[in-house]
């Protein structure tokens, strides 16, 4: 019987020690080369692109820049070493990388337990029937890139501004700039332009509303998943996908009210922004999920006497939006019907 053929090909642990070793040992190697060995060593072993995704102009397969990060625009040999040593290092699920002329981000999934509030969400939707309680399901870190990086090239067919996808790999993505966020801006006019800062609120549900319009839902809204794209709004991080676990009305209802819940205590002007945010959403958004918000502010509705009941002990910030948003849209749904 012959003996078993044992495989020649070094763990990724050992090829990455051996290729760290190459930059120590082997100054003499020019470094565009050194740059590209490093690289192949690394990312040939346990760093393969999801298969099949394409760029927004579908174009270009991810695969094509996994191998060789020097790839990446506006990258120098050593802009390619200082990021392949921050990937490699893998300190911060995500992280900000400055390099000589540009900034990418890099955003890693697998080292991040699945917190208490998405067990309890699941618990609380498997007793309360109302799907936008049931939480995205959690996959393995190489299919929530997957996933990611499959719902940031649909944004972009759709025509939504979305940071670019520069390398993707089993257990990391390295994305563009995108420049500040809509939170960061509203920190900035909180204080010294109040209508600016409730003008803003009011286009994050504006372009929340297009979005729908366009047949996509984000999953979680918030303004620091918002940025600024030249006259528009853009949107990031897609982690949650909830049209895997509820219909595309249900998702894109549960999208405006995780955002009012934003608007509800954030805006300087109370309920004329509150008024202002939820037509400019419904001037854009589907019928159904217009209908489907009706439906679950009803429902929500009836949990506000006993969520009252227990802001008298402890009014937390997120017990204070509840109330708040929730007690809106249905005196909104009220008023509305009443036109």
């Amino acid at each position: 019987m012959p003996a078993r053929r044992t495989s020649s090909k070094p763990s990724s642990a050992k090829t990455a020690s051996h290729a760290i070793r190459v930059f120590i040992a082997k100054p003499a190697l020019a470094k565009p080369a050194r740059v590209l060995y490093f690289s192949q060593c690394i990312f040939s072993s346990n760093h393969t692109a999801p298969s099949g995704v394409r760029s927004p102009a579908g174009s270009q397969r991810i695969e094509r820049r996994s191998m060789d990060l020097s790839s990446i625009p506006d990258l120098g040999a050593e802009d390619v070493e200082t990021l392949l040593a921050v990937l490699v290092a893998g300190q911060k699920r995500v992280q900000r990388v400055p390099l000589s002329r540009r900034a990418v981000w890099i955003k890693r999934h697998g080292d991040k337990e699945l917190p208490l509030w998405r067990l309890l969400q699941s618990a609380l939707a498997r007793l309360v029937p109302l799907t936008i309680l049931r939480p995205s399901i959690y996959l393995s870190p190489a299919r929530m890139i997957e996933r990611e990086v499959r719902r940031i090239h649909l944004f972009a067919e759709r025509e939504f501004a979305v940071p670019e996808v520069l390398y993707a790999s089993k257990a990391a993505m390295v994305l563009s700039d995108v420049g500040i966020t809509v939170q960061h801006r509203l920190g900035e006019l909180k204080r010294d332009d109040p209508a600016g800062h409730d003008d803003l609120l009011v286009a994050c549900a504006a372009e929340l509303g297009r979005l729908h319009a366009a047949g996509l839902c984000h999953g979680r809204p918030y303004p620091r998943d918002m940025f600024f794209a030249g006259g528009r709004l853009g949107f990031m991080d897609f982690e949650e996908d909830p049209q895997t676990v509820m219909p595309l009305a249900g998702a894109q209802a549960r999208d405006i009210w995780l955002l009012f819940l934003q608007i509800a205590t954030g805006a300087h002007l109370g309920g004329e922004t509150h008024d202002r945010a939820y037509a400019a959403w419904s001037k854009r958004a589907p019928p159904e999920a217009i209908a489907e918000l009706r439906r679950m502010t009803c429902f929500l509705g009836g949990f506000l006497s006993f969520a009252r009941l227990i802001g008298r002990v402890h009014m937390g910030s997120d017990l204070q939006r509840f109330i708040v948003a929730t007690s809106y849209l249905m005196h909104a749904f009220i008023n509305y019907s009443a036109e």
